[in-house]
C-alpha cells in the first residue's frame, strides 16, 4: 500500500510518500524544508507566529504533493516544540486546517519508539545484538535500546541543536565558557539516560537525524551531501569526535561553505555535533571500548511513521 508520513521537528519537517510491501519502504517522494518551528521555544514556551507561517506554509506544499500522489493515508506526527508550546492549539488547528487530518503532538515515549523502528527496518542487525538508536533532533534528543525482540529502554530528553545552540553557544564561534557549561549539562542528561536505558549492554549504536549525518559527511570529507554514501557509513568513534569537535569550533562563516552543509543547519551544527560527539564517547567508555563504532542512518523516525500507517491500514 501507498502510505503519506511527515515528521514535524523543531528545526525541519519533513514529508515521506511511500509504497510498503511486507514491510519494506520504497520511496515515491522524500523532502525536507528546514522551518525552525522551534525558534525561541526553549526561552518563551510559545511557538511565534513567522515560525508558524513557515511551517504552514510547507504544509500547504505537502498537501499538494500527497494530492498528486493519490492521497494515501496520512500521518502528520509532531515532537519537541510542538510539546513544549504553550499555543500549540494555534499549530494543532492550523496543520488540521491546511492538511485535513489531526496533528499528533506525540510522547517522547512514543517517538522514541518511531524512531527506533525507522532505524532498524533498514538495517542488518543480528538477533543477539542489543542496538542503541540515537536520533538527535533539534528540541531533543532520544535514547532508545532494543533486540530483536522488541526495545529494552528508551528515555526522550530535553536536548537538541537548536534548544542547545539558543541556550548555551551564542557566540560565533562558541567560547571555551560557553562549550564546557554545555558539556555539563549534555554530561547530566546522558547520565539521567543510562539510569533508563542500558548504555552499557549496547552491542551496537545507530546514529539518525541531520545533525548526526551531516557530522558522517564531514568525517567522510564528502564533496557534496550524498545520502547514499552516508547512509549505513560505520565509523571509528574517534574519526567522528574528530569531525564534531572541528565543525563544533568552526565560525559559521566556514560552515556554510563545506559542500554539504544544508543552509539551516549552519547555525546548529555545532550544538548537534557536540552532543553527538558526547554520546559516543560516554558509551566507548560505559562499554568499556566494547562499542568502538557508531554507523549513521538516513532512515530514521519518518520511516517508522510511514511503516505504522502501513501497519495500521493491513
Amino acid at each position: 500500500m501507498r502510505t503519506a508520513a511527515i515528521d514535524c521537528g523543531t528545526n525541519s519537517i519533513r514529508l515521506l510518500i511511500a509504497d510498503v510491501q511486507d514491510g519494506v519502504l520504497t520511496d515515491v517522494v522524500r523532502l525536507m524544508r528546514v522551518v525552525r518551528l522551534g525558534e525561541g521555544v526553549d526561552a518563551t514556551g510559545r511557538l511565534s507566529e513567522a515560525a508558524l507561517a513557515r511551517t504552514f506554509a510547507a504544509t500547504e506544499e505537502y498537501a499538494a504533493l500527497i494530492a498528486q500522489h493519490g492521497n494515501p493515508p496520512v500521518r502528520f506526527v509532531a515532537t519537541s516544540a510542538s510539546r513544549d508550546a504553550e499555543n500549540r492549539q494555534d499549530f494543532v488547528d492550523g496543520i488540521r486546517a491546511r492538511l485535513g487530518v489531526e496533528p499528533e503532538v506525540v510522547s517522547g515515549d512514543e517517538e522514541a519508539r518511531l524512531s527506533f523502528d525507522g532505524a532498524v527496518s533498514v538495517l542488518a542487525t543480528d538477533a543477539h545484538e542489543t542496538v542503541l538508536v540515537i536520533d538527535l533532533g533539534g528540541g531533543s534528543t532520544e535514547f532508545v535500546a532494543g533486540t530483536a525482540e522488541g526495545l529494552v529502554g528508551a528515555l526522550s530528553t530535553d536536548m537538541g541543536c537548536v534548544r542547545f545552540t539558543e541556550r548555551f553557544l551564542r557566540d560565533d564561534p562558541p567560547s571555551g565558557e560557553q562549550i564546557t557549561a554545555m558539556e555539563a549539562e549534555v554530561g547530566r542528561l546522558i547520565d539521567q539516560a543510562a539510569a533508563r536505558v542500558p548504555l552499557d549492554r549496547v552491542t551496537k549504536i545507530v546514529g539518525v537525524a541531520g545533525s548526526i549525518t551531516t557530522v558522517t559527511a564531514h568525517a567522510l570529507d564528502l564533496p557534496a551531501y550524498e545520502a547514499e554514501r552516508i547512509h549505513g557509513a560505520e565509523l571509528p568513534i574517534p574519526a567522528i569526535s574528530g569531525a564534531a569537535s572541528d565543525l563544533l569550533h568552526r565560525p559559521r562563516a566556514e560552515r556554510a561553505a563545506l559542500p554539504y552543509m544544508h543552509p539551516g543547519r549552519v547555525d546548529v551544527i555545532g550544538a548537534g555535533a557536540l552532543i553527538w560527539r558526547t554520546i559516543l564517547e560516554r558509551v566507548a567508555v560505559l562499554t568499556d571500548g566494547r562499542v568502538a563504532t557508531a554507523i549513521a542512518s538516513e532512515h530514521d523516525i519518518l520511516d517508522g511513521i510511514a511503516l505504522s500507517v502501513a501497519r495500521q491500514g493491513s
